[in-house]
């Protein structure tokens, strides 16, 4: 009964459904990631860095999407300043929790703003 310690209920409901649920819930997982994203940057960003945008919107997995934080991350630097789009960064990485291996999961950092 190890599944159950994942996700409990979850698991148990996937399990009975079939695998196209855990992948019609990991599409759609990703595309609120994706709309977090763009959100974050909105229009002005989306207008002043398209290629961040464009980056974001044709990422085709969620490892791609965490690869292109780096560039959002600049991009909100550049429009409301380092304190801001680190705080924004943060509650974006929530979201990937259980969608990336292991060893790819930021970590809570010890520095103190």
């Amino acid at each position: 009964m190890r599944w159950l310690k994942h996700d409990g209920l979850t698991a148990l409901y996937d399990r009975i459904k079939g695998p196209g649920a855990t992948q019609d819930r990991l599409a759609h997982r990703l595309e609120d990631i994706r709309v977090a994203m763009l959100d974050m940057l909105g229009e002005d960003g989306a207008n002043q860095f398209p290629q961040v945008a464009r980056r974001i919107r044709y990422s085709g997995d969620a490892l791609a999407l965490w690869y292109a934080r780096a560039d959002l991350m600049h991009a909100l630097a550049d429009l409301y300043g380092e304190r801001v789009a680190q705080t924004r960064m943060v509650s974006l990485s929530v979201l990937f929790e259980g969608m990336l291996p292991k060893g790819m999961a930021s970590r809570p950092t010890t520095l103190r703003l």
